[in-house]
């Protein structure tokens, strides 16, 4: 008889109800999820914007286009369309993307010959594709026809401890975008139910569009320099077809170097990574339940918490390289 006494323990598991919900959950769901919103706690107040935003970002653009990004004017449309792709490239890595790596955990750790590992990792960035496209496109339009009437076009600054029209937008629509990421994370690592599950059983690759969506929608809020100096330049043009054109391209270069990223670990690593990923159950769902927990987590009280302890309504710490 074998010694039960050395059996791993048991792994939750429950039928796959959609690609973010394997079914296969978690052991420590609680210490995943503490451990996941500490993490995302650390990094809200680690975090450096000056250092991302500014000495990357706006550094990467300048280099890509040659002159100074962020104070040279686009010239035209055709000068604004380059601008957008290269600022959307060049602030990959600002605080918005952190949400993007939400999507690796099911695109990795797939079977089958490398060219098989390379069609399964694109098709789901397709779809994410899919549901980004018409949100930026969508907003670019909007912009392109009253841009100079919203939010996020003025430049004045607010009274200390007053909300300005522009950070209420923010606050609102990373707070929505976070908590649909917490969620996702909480519903992968088995905690609460699956919310996609009725409608992947008709559309399986709805996460991903979903997910899309919600990168679209970083534009909405976004107060990254070089995207503020493209929403301006789009909203004086009165042009929706170019507001469109100019936002979907931010966007498309805003999830570029991720997605080579994953492209190149599954092609790359693929079958190493399967193997690690699948050696126990529930590995893949941690990977998506961290991701996810992690980036809502963290844009929540990024845009939203950090923000009511700038403006003097809360207390929330400042790291030293902040202030």
């Amino acid at each position: 008889m074998s010694d039960l006494s050395t059996a791993p323990a048991p792994v939750s598991e429950a039928p796959g109800t959609s690609l973010f919900v394997s079914g296969a959950f978690p052991r420590r769901r609680g210490l995943l999820v503490v451990a996941s919103a500490a993490f995302a706690l650390f990094l809200s107040y680690a975090w450096s914007s000056k250092l991302v935003d500014t000495e990357i970002g706006v550094n990467t653009a300048n280099a890509l286009l040659g002159h100074d990004a962020h104070k040279t004017p686009i010239a035209g449309i055709a000068a604004g369309v380059l601008f957008a792709f290269v600022s959307g490239l060049a602030g990959s890595f600002t605080a918005c993307n952190i949400a993007v790596f939400g999507a690796v955990g099911p695109m990795v750790g797939q079977a089958g010959s490398r060219g098989a590992r390379f069609l399964q990792t694109v098709r789901p960035l397709g779809w994410m594709a899919a549901g980004m496209i018409p949100v930026s496109a969508a907003y670019g339009a909007l912009v392109g026809l009253a841009g100079t009437h919203m939010p996020q076009f003025s430049t004045a600054s607010s009274p200390a401890g007053h909300f300005s029209p522009r950070t209420v937008q923010s606050m609102v629509t990373f707070g929505l975008i976070g908590l649909v990421m917490v969620v996702l994370g909480l519903a992968a690592a088995g905690v609460l139910k699956d919310p996609l599950a009725g409608v992947s059983r008709r559309f399986p690759n709805a996460p991903m569009v979903l997910l899309g969506a919600l990168i679209g929608g970083f534009l909405i809020g976004r107060p990254y320099p070089l995207f503020r100096d493209l929403f301006r330049h789009a909203a004086t043009t009165h042009n929706p077809l170019y507001g469109a054109a100019a936002f979907t391209l931010q966007s498309v270069g805003n999830i570029l170097v991720m997605s080579l990223l994953v492209i190149a670990l599954s092609y790359g690593a693929g079958r190493r990574l399967q193997r690690l990923l699948t050696a126990r159950p529930g590995r893949i769902a941690a990977v998506t339940a961290v991701a996810f927990l992690v980036a809502g987590v963290f844009t929540m009280v990024y845009w939203d918490v950090r923000v009511l302890g700038r403006l003097g309504y809360i207390w929330f710490p400042t790291a030293p390289w902040n202030s």
